[in-house]
């Protein structure tokens, strides 16, 4: 799921899917780029593609006649001179300056300040950087306040976190909202994942995401989840045994869902395999895929725990519309209540004792 997969178009940006605002900016920005760019926004909005595709457009600038190799390379993330880091665990790590591979920041430093291998420019991509503890932040800031000329910054975040601030104050900040369902919808029809009523479908449950759509697109069991957390306000007492009883049905219903992206991941898995059969060689990039796995499964897991409290928010919206008697405050309570369960979930909480707390609190829907 991490590389970007290629799409040769005469605008290389509409291969960004309902980005049109962030497309015009980097569009313009390519004829003069600034030394580091800050990509902020949700998962799955599309700023690692905008990153790829903006390092094509910048090496195509310097070298027209190479234009479609460096397009194709860049967005395939195989350039040589578009580097993306990730973490390999759960952060970017400072790591020894003197043990190579120890840690990501100054791994990243080291880069950059290598000159490019083909050209005259070299794209430094940094994903997951709100994951930069205060240390590994402060370590990097002299290298993107001042890299050397050829090196350009693309930091990714889904957010900006306060130790970083100085950071961004550095670099050019671009903001990608979540997507709306109806380009989402689009994407998938177009992409020949879904015909229109099933895009639909999907793109309401995606939560602004197309990579979470691109996987829910082959999720047959998707209505069946829907209909489960639909039932959760029928079937609450205000107990916490029945609070833990549904908690642990929906549970599982996400854990079962896990199989269409463990799939996706066991075929990347394979396609590894076969690469390093090819050249005889185990590098670091199986650790970075293997922990890159890790994120995308806790991240499908928490978007599943959001798509259900959405899912439930709209039944409660439903029931203050119709309610004819004194509960629309209570309704209304169980509204702010799920909205703030959701935000909770960025703090990686205990999602079973979260879920346990807030079904006891919503009212019935009997």
């Amino acid at each position: 799921m991490s590389t970007v997969a290629s799409n040769r178009t005469a605008d290389p940006w509409t291969g960004l899917v309902g980005q049109p605002e962030v497309s015009r900016r980097l569009a313009a920005a390519v004829g003069a780029p600034v030394h580091a760019y800050l990509f902020v926004g949700p998962p799955g909005v599309g700023k690692r593609r905008a990153a790829a595709i903006f390092a094509g457009e910048l090496f195509a600038a310097d070298d027209p006649e190479g234009a479609d190799r460096h397009r194709r390379l860049a967005v395939e993330a195989k350039h040589p001179d578009l580097v993306i880091f990730e973490p390999t665990g759960t952060m970017l790590r400072v790591g020894d300056r003197r043990a190579d591979g120890d840690g990501e920041i100054f791994a990243i430093i080291a880069e950059a300040n290598r000159s490019p291998t083909e050209g005259s420019r070299k794209v430094v991509v940094v994903d997951e950087f709100q994951t930069a503890d205060p240390t590994g932040s402060a370590a990097m800031l002299k290298v993107v306040e001042e890299p050397p000329p050829s090196t350009i910054f693309v930091l990714l975040a889904t957010q900006v976190e306060p130790h970083q601030l100085t950071i961004e104050s550095r670099c050019t900040r671009v903001d990608f909202p979540a997507l709306v369902p109806d380009a989402i919808a689009a994407a998938l029809v177009a992409e020949g994942l879904a015909d229109v009523a099933r895009a639909e479908v999907v793109a309401a449950a995606a939560n602004g995401s197309i990579d979470r759509a691109r996987v829910l697109a082959t999720d047959e069991r998707l209505a069946t989840r829907r209909s489960a957390w639909w039932a959760v306000p029928d079937r609450l007492d205000g107990t916490g045994a029945a609070a833990a009883v549904l908690v642990e049905e929906v549970m599982g219903l996400i854990e079962d869902a896990t199989d269409v992206i463990v799939a996706v991941h066991a075929r990347e898995a394979e396609e590894m395999d076969a690469r390093e059969e090819q050249l005889g060689t185990r590098g670091s990039g199986r650790r970075r895929m293997e922990a890159r796995h890790k994120r995308e499964l806790r991240q499908f897991h928490r978007e599943e725990i959001r798509f259900g409290l959405a899912t439930l928010a709209v039944r409660y919206r439903d029931a203050i519309a119709s309610d004819t008697g004194d509960r629309t405050p209570h309704f209304s309570e169980a509204v702010d209540r799920l909205r703030a369960a959701a935000d909770a979930l960025i703090r990686n909480p205990n999602e079973t004792l979260l879920l346990q707390a807030l079904f006891v609190s919503l009212p019935p829907l009997t």
